[in-house]
């Protein structure tokens, strides 16, 4: 049975790291840093090109064949540029910094220490929330400033600008779900930060290699591309006619992988 107070103080622990600690606000301005370039001299310049005439006629053609020409359509131009940088850098931003969720106290000894004060399974949630929290908290701060940025160029654009942020906030929160469950199993099965990013890697590379493989062979076996986390990605992008089914990919990739990263856990030893 877990403890909700025991995974609330776990979970603080986490935003702590990264907010009130010494190298975890380094990280934080490093962050804020790529983003205020991304922001400023990519989304902001982009977005005189993308109302131009011309690029509208050139990109609703290669957008149409990517499936992408609703975004040509979005009240707020900044954030058409927005969602294509972020719905595909925060997954691999999230693999980076979820990759340390329990490796480091292993290493130390400390992760036997806490197991004295809480369950394996309160550690594992406590850190997967924690990392989740930190995750969407920056996502919200890039959203906002995008708003910012858009309201500066026009005005009339906050209150679209806050409703298209507060879809792209659902929409990025449940896609990296899985990306962070992944790094918990990981963390369940190794020791070092290092060798959870290499697994992951290995994970995407080796593994994709291998799943072509299988499905040139068996000519189908399409469902294996749903052990990856992240593959609706290319679904979803457009963000059109979406339904329940495109949030329960990411969601029940999530649940499994707590599930087995939770079992080995237990099994492990600290």
């Amino acid at each position: 049975m877990l403890n909700i107070h025991r995974l609330s103080i776990l979970t603080q622990f986490e935003l702590n790291r990264i907010f009130k600690t010494k190298n975890g606000l380094i990280a934080l301005t490093a962050f804020c840093a790529v983003w205020f370039v991304l922001l400023y001299y990519v989304i902001s310049s982009a977005t005189d090109i993308v109302f131009s005439d011309t690029f509208k006629v050139a990109a609703s053609t290669l957008f149409g064949s990517l499936g992408l020409s609703a975004l040509l359509k979005w009240p707020v131009a900044e954030f058409s540029i927005y969602w294509l940088v972020a719905v595909y850098s925060f997954p691999i931003f999230t693999l980076l910094v979820t990759s340390d969720q329990t490796c480091s106290d292993r290493a130390r000894g400390t992760l036997r220490f806490i197991t004295l004060r809480a369950t394996r399974s309160e550690i594992l949630l406590g850190r997967f929330l924690g990392q989740f929290l930190i995750l969407v908290s920056l996502i919200l701060l890039t959203l906002l400033a995008c708003v910012a940025l858009a309201v500066a160029r026009d005005g009339a654009l906050l209150f679209p600008a806050i409703k298209q942020a507060a879809v792209l906030f659902v929409e990025l929160s449940i896609i990296i779900l899985p990306f962070i469950a992944l790094m918990s199993f990981f963390n369940s099965i190794l020791s070092s930060a290092k060798m959870s990013i290499v697994a992951g890697i290995l994970f995407y590379t080796l593994g994709a290699l291998l799943i072509g493989f299988i499905q040139f062979q068996l000519n189908s076996g399409l469902f294996l591309n749903f052990i990856f986390p992240g593959t609706q990605i290319s679904r979803v992008v457009s963000l059109e006619t979406l339904d329940f089914y495109h949030y329960l990919i990411p969601l029940f990739q999530t649940v499994v992988l707590l599930f087995v990263a939770d079992k080995l856990l237990k099994r492990a030893s600290i």
